[in-house]
């Protein structure tokens, strides 16, 4: 196996085969890029993220981050991978030339970054501080850019997202950071804020924090919330470092993985005298940072997939060295030798199944970033709008659907190592602790569900919606005529009628006043959302996989439809192998789990409501 942290061939194979990504290379966007230039890119990724950024992983997490006199330090060996990262040029892909970046298309530098971000401990501290740039470059001043933006794109600055507060949480609109108006223009803070990723460390020499809080005497509820850039040390008009800003880290998170990513709680204006400035207008706090927010779900989103990618390929390299047991054909000779575990049939099923599921995040995350560079690039309005459309949608779907099956795929590889997986003695112990707060940070998944249903669902009347189900059907119409994959696309339709119908059923619900149907539904809805949007990609995926499949077969003059000379054919071409496992995991993800849909339908429409009726006392004695 070439690599235990990406599987590069499934990676080319959606970049190019599935999705054509070559095709942005003929907008006038794009221009400059070619298939030699991605292909270069990920290759460098694969060398960092294999010599560098994997290595520092497990270390990373055993020593943890320290606060010391009021400032954090973070694990010693994540300074050279850092430093690394900073001169490749690695945070700044895909920003706009204009803005000092190189202005890649996001479906490759989403796809580069598979090859670091599992070691998010690590990635955490450049990929904070790039979402706050890009808030900087979007709503920020020419002063404001030129002050701090320049800096942190060049990862000199680190940056971070400070929205969470201890009796808020997620009801961000509760916040109780009061900023006070000075005559010059400027504001002192004052609240503390809680579970703020990268806050402090010692890899930059300063770090800018956009902060959510209420200007004295505006609104209560979000409309009354604006968004302050706070320094940690003030920046003189010559662009040297001032006077340290009035604000402490009270403490590092203690968390069940993720440690060396310094997660702490922020003190602001203990002595009335924390800067802050303004970012954008007043009271649009909640419009700037649904950007920086949307950005990160997506990213969050690519995070799921490469911790259970990692995590699938380590258990299925394990999988095929680990001698257990004999074969069942020979379970009554007590003298038969040891296979591996592979060749299990329980162990194959898990595979299977994390093989499926992590395959259809791959090709979900990248189409996704790949419909947000087409409606960059189009020169048709309503190209724009219908993929712009497309990435609303899924964007819950990316985040949440992706975060709670990455954690199920990184517990089936524990299963599959066994006794050993839950010992640090093996790594997949860390992806499952490292991977779980993907469920619920930028917003937890119940979150997402709601903002599906409650909002994304219903944007320009259902006509983002209408445009994902239109996509899904071209692709069920492109291969229901396919004899091999018939059953499939039959499968796959019905269960995008069923989610066309489900939508439909919630609308009628809804004015029919029985509202907490959607509400109370929302969460399994999104997940059956999810299924069915995998069982497309995965249709796609086998589509493509079976035509070329033909094509190896007849050269070679072998039936497609055989079973046997199908596998010996796998045995000796490395490409028909690849082929036919696209197809047997479609068929078992189409044919095992979205079977779920039709049992998540019969819930809904039940109409029970026991979730919302039961006494609060009653759900203990």
């Amino acid at each position: 196996m070439a690599s235990l942290i990406v599987d590069v061939r499934d990676q080319k194979f959606v970049l190019y085969e599935l999705l054509k990504i070559e095709d942005l290379c003929q907008t006038a966007k794009y221009a400059d890029f070619s298939r030699e230039t991605f292909d270069m890119v990920l290759a460098e990724g694969e060398k960092f993220g294999t010599e560098v950024i994997f290595p520092a992983m497990a270390e990373g997490d055993r020593v943890g981050c320290k606060l010391e006199n009021g400032e954090v330090k973070v694990p010693s060996c994540f300074h050279r991978p850092y430093q690394l990262y900073k001169e490749g040029g690695w945070s700044t892909m895909s920003v706009s030339p204009e803005a000092g970046g190189q202005g890649f298309p996001l479906v490759i530098s989403s796809a580069a970054r598979e090859w670091f971000i599992h070691n998010f401990g690590l990635l955490c501290y450049p990929y904070l501080m790039e979402g706050a740039a890009h808030l900087i470059e979007v709503y920020g001043t020419e002063v404001q850019k030129r002050k701090y933006m320049d800096r942190m794109y060049a990862c000199e600055w680190g940056g971070t997202m400070a929205l969470t507060e201890p009796g808020a949480g997620t009801d961000v609109g509760n916040l109780k950071t009061k900023a006070v108006r000075h005559p010059d223009g400027t504001f002192r803070l004052q609240g503390t804020k809680q579970f703020i990723t990268a806050a402090d460390h010692d890899l930059v020499s300063n770090i800018v924090h956009p902060v959510l809080a209420r200007i004295e005497g505006d609104t209560a509820g979000t409309g009354g919330i604006s968004i302050f850039l706070v320094p940690k040390y003030l920046v003189n008009d010559d662009g040297s470092l001032g006077r340290r800003n009035d604000y402490t880290i009270g403490a590092i998170e203690e968390k069940m993985g993720l440690h060396g990513s310094a997660t702490c709680v922020m003190n602001m204006g203990d002595n009335g005298d924390c800067y802050a400035e303004l970012l954008g207008e007043e009271r649009q706090g909640m419009k700037v940072m649904f950007q920086l927010m949307n950005e990160a779900r997506i990213g969050v989103g690519v995070q799921s997939l490469a911790l259970s990618g990692i995590a699938y390929l380590h258990a299925l390299n394990y999988a095929k060295e680990r001698l257990q047991g004999s074969s069942l054909l020979e379970m009554k000779n007590p003298n038969a030798p040891r296979v591996p575990i592979i060749q299990h049939a329980d162990v194959r099923r898990m595979l299977l199944w994390m093989k499926a599921h992590v395959e259809g995040f791959r090709a979900l995350t990248y189409y996704t970033a790949f419909c947000e560079d087409r409606a960059h690039a189009s020169a048709d309005d309503n190209l724009r709008e219908k993929y712009h459309g497309i990435v609303e949608v899924l964007t819950p779907i990316v985040k949440a659907y992706c975060s709670d099956m990455a954690f199920k795929v990184t517990e089936l590889a524990i299963q599959i190592y066994g006794g050993y997986g839950y010992c640090a003695e093996y790594p997949v112990e860390q992806f499952l602790r490292d991977v779980k707060i993907a469920s619920i940070y930028e917003g937890a998944n119940g979150i997402q569900a709601l903002d599906l249903v409650g909002r994304k669902m219903g944007l320009k009347k259902g006509m983002y919606f209408m445009s994902l189900l239109g996509e899904m059907n071209a692709t069920v119409e492109a291969y229901k005529g396919n004899t091999a994959l018939k059953e499939l696309a039959d499968k796959v339709q019905q269960a995008v009628n069923t989610l066309a119908e489900m939508a439909m059923y919630f609308a009628g619900s809804a004015k029919a006043g029985k509202f907490m149907i959607p509400i109370g539904n929302a969460y399994p809805f999104l997940m059956m959302m999810g299924k069915v949007v995998m069982a497309w990609m995965l249709l796609w995926e086998a589509g493509v996989a079976q035509e070329k499949l033909q094509e190896i077969s007849s050269g070679k003059g072998i039936d497609p439809a055989d079973v046997q000379e199908q596998n010996a054919l796998a045995k000796e071409n490395a490409d028909a192998a690849f082929y036919i496992g696209k197809v047997a995991a479609a068929r078992y993800f189409i044919s095992h789990v979205l079977p779920e849909v039709d049992a998540a339908v019969k819930a809904i429409k039940s109409g029970d409501l026991s979730m919302i009726e039961i006494p609060d006392e009653s759900f203990a004695s």
